[in-house]
């Protein structure tokens, strides 16, 4: 018997997606990362932007407004990944570090995925 969540943060992608944000946080505010504002802020609003809308999509109420809103999360999860390769390519990073957050985020991306799936097909049965 499935249990109903009946917060967003009682979901495993929105807490996996809170620690890769801070996460992300810590290692952009370091080093020549956090001298490079754009790259900086744009990695930082992309992983704000994965954990906002799982949370607004659980919240608006309709299981085909959060199916939507887990698209956009899983996106913006692709862009914190390819920002990521920048940010390991320009020096920002090391390798080890980018292996950890890849991991961590294709990790979130995966999860993400799944609840999607699990959304739909809830969405299909009505």
């Amino acid at each position: 018997m499935s249990q109903k969540v009946e917060r967003f943060e009682n979901l495993i992608a929105w807490q996996k997606a809170r620690q890769l944000t801070v996460e992300i946080y810590l290692i952009t505010a370091r080093g020549d990362f956090a001298k490079d504002f754009g790259l900086r802020d744009q990695i930082r609003r992309a992983a704000v932007s994965v954990m906002s809308n799982i949370a607004e999509g659980f919240d608006r109420g309709s299981r085909g407004e959060f199916h939507q809103f887990l698209v956009i999360a899983k996106a913006s999860c692709a862009e914190v990944r390819s920002q990521l390769y920048v940010a390991q390519d320009v020096g920002y990073i090391t390798q080890e570090i980018f292996i950890n957050l890849k991991s961590s985020a294709d990790e979130l991306s995966r999860i993400i995925g799944g609840l999607r799936a699990a959304v739909q097909k809830q969405r299909d049965k009505k």
